[in-house]
């Protein structure tokens, strides 16, 4: 399937745009209607009645949507509802160390009170992980972003709190899509690498105040 050659054009131009700048992020960086405050390093959690949910270094900031254009504050908005639906706690972390999203979501899972953690890349892909899963294996994949509505990180939010309740959930029903892929391929490339620009291996997770 043909790519809208305008659409690329100007994730290319986007992209090339931040390549070049090197302005730092800000303390509060307002997105919209979504702030993002930074408390502090992210740490290991107690509760048993929170699920941690990671985004990746460009969510919010560099980039503000996903692959098809949701808005990064309707995407938080939703998980956390989920969470908040099945009566436990979402906390927000940011994580730079990496752009993976397998490894994004199991860090969330590592400093998870419940040891059950929500990654979330910047075009839309979202892991539901357990902290003794390894990395590459995980509780639920959502590799198909340009097929992710609301609806469905919503229901990924109230599956993670059942699977830190004890549960165990039938897994979120999404579509499948075979030409999403070469549809998309070429732009969720290019939004992975401008997400992997903003990767520092070696600083440490924050935890984020989160108002809408």
């Amino acid at each position: 399937m043909e790519i809208n050659e305008k659409i690329l054009k100007s994730i290319i131009e986007e992209v090339l745009q931040n390549m070049n700048s090197a302005e730092k992020p800000k303390k509060d960086v307002p997105v919209g209607p979504l702030k993002m405050r930074i408390k502090g390093i992210a740490e290991a959690g107690r509760r048993k009645d929170e699920v941690v949910i990671a985004v990746g270094p460009a969510f919010g900031v560099h980039q503000t949507r996903t692959i098809i254009k949701v808005p990064h504050e309707s995407v938080l908005r939703e998980v956390m509802a989920g969470v908040e639906e099945e009566g436990l706690t979402p906390r927000i972390i940011k994580v730079y160390h990496t752009s993976d999203v397998a490894f994004i979501a199991h860090h969330a899972a590592t400093l998870s009170g419940s040891g059950i953690g929500i990654g979330i890349q910047s075009k839309g892909t979202t892991v539901i992980h357990s902290k003794d899963l390894v990395p590459l294996s995980n509780l639920e994949l959502f590799p198909q972003a340009p097929l992710l509505d609301l609806s469905v990180y919503r229901a990924i939010g109230k599956n993670a709190a059942k699977y830190a309740k004890g549960e165990s959930p039938n897994p979120v029903p999404t579509m499948n899509d075979q030409m999403a892929r070469p549809k998309y391929q070429a732009i969720a490339a290019l939004l992975h690498i401008k997400e992997t620009e903003h990767v520092v291996p070696k600083k440490l997770s924050d935890e984020l105040e989160i108002t809408f």
